[in-house]
């Protein structure tokens, strides 16, 4: 890639949409990097393959899930919580219009944990695995994607516990993996979340992996599709539409019916949110279900504002979408000096320690982000 004249070349921008300082950012890439693939097409256009057809139809699953901590064992958790996935699938294949997307919530094979790193660590999955070789077998005879989240272990990151959404292709094999790219932070006084991100071991992961791999777009037969768990970070979003998204499929336990919606018109394209389904007699049932479709207007295209298991469809005319499509225009110029001078509260890669380190619970986590917090630990401007 050669150097760009014009006053934010493409991999600054994206450095802004990504949420990063420009100082950072510069300790990471610099313009000048021809190594660095190209992230943003300069004339606002974007890589695709032709598609298979006009129309897609996404279909949204919201159901409950037992949680493995809760099960006789792990392996029968499992058993039940993946009979449960196939069993909705093959649903959803026979009933309504023929899917060509399947979105499952973030947790439905293990459910969500509490208590140690240790402990927490026996309810999770590899993808691939087999799990996601039981679901490309249904996805093969569907004839259709399938996507979910798990809790996941790598023989690569031991000790770490990783968010990652799996994308199974119609051939039945994991198409793409999308790591979760940065963990909401200081909600609560409870303790943060302690699995490990994009962000907290950045440097790793894109030498492991590439910097395409930070915001990867899977471009298939039925239009560019990314996966992510992010929640309230408009800047996650915004990198992944200047790389060519066309449907943003999300994953979430607890999410903002106004989120997904603001992001979707934001970012001018459609998206879809699956929730898990909690007890109705439970103290968290009133967060559960809600799930929902939206285009790039922001108008809701399908929803079950219940917290009842449900399958929700929506027809997406991915052509007449495509035809003469921009990445969104963005006023990163004109915000540059704004964002030149902000400084993220933590800095990158501050869970790429030791396994030994690695904090055991979410407030061990908080202790650790205080300990390394640019804000707190800064003197008074």
């Amino acid at each position: 890639m050669t150097p760009s004249t014009s006053p934010l070349s493409a991999p600054r921008a994206f450095a802004l949409a990504a949420g990063l300082s420009l100082s950072l950012f510069a300790a990471v890439v610099t313009a000048q990097d021809s190594s660095v693939p190209t992230l943003v097409n300069k004339d606002g256009s974007y890589p695709t393959v032709p598609l298979e057809k006009d129309t897609v139809v996404v279909k949204v699953i919201q159901h409950g899930v037992q949680n493995l901590q809760e099960a006789e064992t792990v392996a029968k958790g499992l058993e039940t919580n993946l009979a449960r996935m196939v069993e909705l699938s093959e649903k959803a294949c026979s009933t309504g219009m023929k899917p060509d997307f399947l979105l499952f919530n973030e947790f439905p094979l293990t459910g969500y944990s509490t208590g140690t790193r240790e402990e927490k660590l026996k309810f999770t999955i590899k993808i691939p695995g087999p799990e996601t070789d039981a679901l490309g077998e249904v996805a093969k005879d569907c004839d259709t994607y399938i996507i979910f989240g798990s809790y996941a272990n790598d023989d690569d990151w031991p000790g770490h516990i990783l968010s990652i959404n799996a994308v199974i292709g119609r051939d039945g094999k994991v198409a793409e993996r999308y790591w979760k790219t940065r963990n909401v932070k200081r909600l609560g006084n409870d303790g943060e979340i302690p699995t490990t991100t994009i962000e907290n071991v950045h440097d790793r992961y894109r030498e492991m992996y590439g910097v395409e791999a930070m915001f990867p777009v899977l471009r298939t037969e039925y239009g560019n599709i990314a996966v992510s768990t992010v929640q309230l970070d408009p800047f996650v979003f915004a990198a992944y539409a200047m790389r060519g998204v066309e449907i943003m499929f999300r994953t979430s336990t607890l999410f903002s019916k106004e989120d997904v919606r603001a992001t979707a018109f934001f970012n001018r394209f459609y998206s879809a949110m699956s929730n898990i389904t909690f007890p109705p007699d439970g103290p968290y049932a009133k967060y559960g279900g809600g799930s929902l479709i939206v285009g790039p207007d922001g108008k809701v295209l399908a929803e079950d504002p219940t917290n009842n298991e449900t399958i929700i469809q929506a027809e997406i005319p991915i052509a007449e979408f495509r035809e003469g499509r921009f990445i969104p225009r963005y006023p990163l110029e004109v915000v540059a000096p704004v964002f030149e001078q902000y400084q993220q509260e933590l800095p990158l890669n501050h869970l790429d320690i030791p396994a030994k380190d690695l904090p055991k619970t979410r407030a061990d986590m908080k202790e650790l982000m205080d300990e390394q917090s640019r804000w707190l630990n800064s003197e008074p401007k």
